[in-house]
């Protein structure tokens, strides 16, 4: 036994040498092997037919090592939009094997700085990684035509730059940048249908985030599921109407009571400058007592939240966010992070939860 010990010990010695000395050639074949089978598909190859839900972003301007800038990307059938590009969220879509280059377009809810500081990199990954022939479009409510001129101005040499290095067969110059398309805000109780195709449609419609304004939040239908996502808003009777029997809504929160510690933290430090950001913030955002009324009075069939505020550092965070959620409102409910992924099969009634980061 002892000898047979010693065997084991000394083979297990070689094999770790072996494997040391032989660790780059046995990296590469495995970066050779991963690189092919991402080149050979996508998730959007592997997904049935229906509507998904990813959070390429699910937090806030506030950092979060577990949620990027917000964002929100819905697959319909095989067709990819983007609901807001916040810092981070392009790269989020690329670890979740969502490629950018078949995005239709991006639909915007407002122009808040931290739901479009990522817009940038998502036009160029758009462009570069899908070969287009025309510009990404950008819809979104008036307004959304001065926030496109300003990223194509801003990329203009860029575009310059990768079209002398790599030519127009490879990035035609065609398909840099974006074009918007606007939409007038609709009236209290009225959409605005901004995708009408192809068992599609996509409704905009008005929210509450004054002094913000326009701020609309969207509807999707397709295969007899559907999906509402929030945008920023404080609690709106006009998104409980648009909210009415939606299977997944998607809503943005912040907790009042961690984000008053902030606030007294401030006080004591005698920043009162961040006292009065903290106090005035409470007034345009919902907390997730008052998404989950909307869920619980809209009789949705699952909750998600997202636009997640203030960070969640610590897991009794977590259970501090969601105090009072499941005595308001009794059905499934995910607290998203980056990756959170949802799916709605057309023609069924499930919605299956997964993480993709």
């Amino acid at each position: 036994m002892k000898r047979f010990l010693l065997g084991a010990i000394a083979l297990l010695v070689v094999l770790g040498a072996l494997g040391y000395l032989l660790r780059r050639p046995i990296t590469m074949a495995l970066v050779e092997r991963q690189v092919a089978a991402n080149m050979r598909s996508s998730l959007l190859d592997e997904l049935p037919d229906g509507l998904h839900v990813g959070l390429c972003g699910a937090g806030s301007p506030l950092p979060d090592p577990k949620r990027s800038g917000p964002c929100v990307a819905v697959v319909a059938g095989e067709r990819l939009f983007v609901i807001d590009s916040g810092s981070g969220s392009s790269r989020n879509l690329g670890w979740m094997r969502l490629p950018q280059g078949r995005i239709e377009a991006i639909l915007l809810t407002h122009f808040h700085s931290d739901h479009i500081d990522g817009l940038g990199e998502m036009l160029l990954q758009s462009w570069i990684n899908g070969t287009r022939s025309t510009p990404t479009e950008v819809i979104g409510p008036q307004g959304v035509e001065e926030v496109v001129a300003g990223f194509n101005r801003a990329y203009a040499p860029d575009v310059v730059y990768r079209v002398a290095h790599h030519g127009e067969d490879v990035v035609p110059r065609s398909g840099a940048g974006a074009v918007a398309r606007p939409f007038a805000l609709p009236a209290p109780g009225e959409g605005a249908v901004v995708v009408d195709d192809g068992g599609l449609t996509i409704t905009a419609f008005a929210v509450d985030h004054d002094p913000v304004e326009p701020a609309v939040g969207y509807r999707f239908d397709y295969g007899g599921r559907s999906v509402l996502i929030s945008g920023d808003t404080s609690k709106s009777a006009n998104l409980a109407q648009f909210a009415e029997g939606v299977d997944l809504l998607v809503h943005e929160a912040l907790a009042p009571q961690l984000v008053g510690a902030i606030t007294e933290a401030a006080r004591e430090a005698d920043r009162p400058s961040l006292v009065k950001i903290t106090e005035d913030i409470l007034t345009y955002h919902a907390s997730p007592v008052e998404a989950a009324e909307i869920a619980r009075d809209a009789d949705a069939d699952a909750l998600l939240y997202y636009h997640i505020v203030p960070p969640l550092l610590l897991p009794p965070m977590e259970e501090i966010f969601l105090d009072g959620v499941s005595e308001t409102y009794d059905g499934p409910v995910v607290l998203g992070m980056d990756g959170t992924f949802m799916s709605l099969p057309a023609g069924s009634a499930a919605i299956e939860t997964r993480d993709l980061l």
